[in-house]
């Protein structure tokens, strides 16, 4: 179940803390988002186009909507409201307090984004957003389009401006993002090994600028040992908690592969929950799983 490469991984996992399934049936999982004001998570079923939630009160399961665009990545916005990346939408939508959602960003420079799939919001509210290819490439993770931009960039939206900045253009396809705790640094997996097949499966780390709108320096952060870094989470501590073939690889401040959670399938995504942030959900490709551990989000 636990896998020590480091001894302070002992320091933020529960040796006798068990991983539960708590749900099954998906063909591929992906974007948990914890929502705290109603105690559920949600998440999608890419496939088959629908989103679902678990309910942490009462421990069910059940769809929240289906057609929707083929939902990946999920996140909360400064009001509590679920920002997500639709693929076959290929735009970045919010849904409303009315329960419907509504359209944020879908172009760049007037031409359409390629298939959002990771979203994050910063604490000056902007909406951070990766956008790769998953989502058109094939119609299993959405529908096959042809993609008008020329690369697969990172962007930056302002919803005060409500204007849409390239961040990053050099992944070959990007994927998880999320912030250290101080937000001085992003961090990127870039999962172009499935398109390209020496690439390497890596999450590097950016300088984000004094103004907090732009990225200065780049270096690399960690290289996969087992599939691909796909989406990933940083805790209170700076540790970054990723996806990878095997389950959950935990790395500490400095690039350290502290340990990992085996998982019994591939995992796609996770995000941490519960009351005090210290039960993290993951999920697996067909499956919902969850562990408490001895830390908790930023």
């Amino acid at each position: 179940m636990y896998k020590v490469i480091h001894d302070s991984f002992n320091n933020i996992i529960f040796s006798e803390a068990k991983v539960e399934t708590l749900w099954t049936g998906g063909r591929w999982l992906e974007g948990p988002v914890y929502i705290p004001s109603s105690k559920i998570l949600l998440w999608s079923d890419i496939p088959n186009n629908r989103i679902l939630t678990f309910s942490e009160v009462d421990g069910h399961t059940c769809v929240f909507e289906n057609n929707i665009g083929h939902q990946n990545g999920h996140c909360l916005d400064l009001s509590g409201r679920v920002i997500a990346c639709e693929h076959s939408g290929r735009r970045i939508s919010r849904l409303g307090h009315d329960g419907h959602w509504e359209l944020l960003t879908d172009s760049y420079q007037g031409k359409r984004l390629n298939s959002p799939n990771d979203v994050i919001v910063k604490s000056d509210g902007s909406v951070w957003f990766s956008d790769p290819t998953y989502g058109i490439d094939t119609d299993y993770l959405g529908k096959r389009q042809n993609a008008e931009l020329n690369m697969h960039g990172v962007y930056r939206y302002d919803p005060e401006t409500q204007s849409t900045e390239l961040v990053i253009k050099s992944l070959l396809q990007p994927n998880g993002l999320a912030f250290s705790p101080d937000e001085k640094t992003l961090y990127v997996s870039d999962s172009g090994v499935t398109h390209a097949k020496d690439h390497p499966a890596t999450i590097t780390a950016y300088n984000v600028s004094n103004s907090g709108t732009s990225l200065d320096d780049a270096r690399l952060f960690a290289t996969c040992d087992n599939g691909v870094f796909d989406g990933f989470r940083v805790d209170k501590q700076g540790n970054i908690f990723t996806s990878c073939a095997d389950g959950v690889a935990v790395y500490n401040v400095n690039g350290i592969l502290m340990g990992k959670i085996i998982i019994p399938e591939c995992v796609s995504n996770l995000c941490f929950g519960g009351p005090q942030r210290n039960r993290l959900y993951i999920t697996g490709a067909t499956s919902l799983y969850a562990v408490y551990v001895n830390t908790s989000h930023q």
